[in-house]
């Protein structure tokens, strides 16, 4: 693994390691953007309202249990008729990422603002704030935290497992672990293994670093006088 790892060859080209993580980083920040424009506003709204959350919360279950693998080999005929070539090997790992990501955030969102002190909800709706006004100065602010550690997991498990993609075809670091099997090259295998590992890691640790900065004590005093001005 090392051998590979240090192998001057493996760091350049179009199957280089540098192109390799590029594409494995690309899918996964592409499919995490697009889950968070899904579930956000989805969560938010519930948390706000407590409308449909039962349904919500079984919806995303449902997503938690649906395997990546499974989702990605069932969408490959769909997409495949729309688009031949990318449908084949980028759009079914895609939205399996998507699937995967929108339960964690979805919830955590749904969770972080049906949290929020009900009692400093209604002192602002009584002070004449507008709902979307108490939504976006009092509730998402100090629900920050919570919504941000959705965000986070969503994100490890999407780096993690969008290496599937390359049993369908898509590059990225998955290429390696396939490659290496398929070609009984240990060196390859573990090597990317290794590189997934040192990238969830890094993803782990940086979002870790934004939570812990969202959490705060001056942060969360700021937030709290925040809403409190407002109300």
């Amino acid at each position: 693994m090392i051998a590979w790892l240090t192998d001057p060859a493996n760091w350049s080209g179009p199957n280089g390691i540098p192109v390799r993580l590029t594409e494995q980083i690309g899918i996964s920040a592409v499919s995490l953007l697009v889950a968070a424009a899904i579930a956000l506003p989805v969560g938010v709204w519930i948390g706000h309202t407590g409308r449909g959350s039962t349904i919500a919360i079984n919806l995303a279950n449902i997503g938690r249990a649906i395997p990546s693998l499974a989702a990605i080999g069932l969408l490959v005929p769909i997409t495949q008729l729309i688009d031949p070539d990318l449908g084949f090997r980028v759009y079914p790992t895609l939205i399996a990422m998507v699937i995967l990501a929108v339960p964690p955030i979805l919830v955590n969102a749904y969770a972080g603002v049906a949290g929020v002190d009900r009692e400093l909800v209604e002192a602002a709706r009584g002070m004449g704030l507008r709902e979307r006004q108490i939504v976006g100065r009092v509730e998402v602010p100090i629900a920050l935290p919570i919504i941000g550690g959705g965000i986070r997991s969503a994100s490890v498990q999407v780096v993690a497992t969008a290496t599937l993609g390359a049993i369908f075809g898509f590059g990225g670091l998955g290429r390696y672990l396939v490659d290496g099997v398929a070609q009984g090259d240990d060196g390859q295998l573990y090597g990317g293994v290794f590189l997934v590992a040192v990238l969830a890691l890094a993803v782990e640790g940086t979002f870790a670093l934004l939570q812990r900065l969202l959490t705060s004590p001056g942060l969360r005093r700021a937030r709290s006088s925040a809403g409190a001005a407002s109300a």
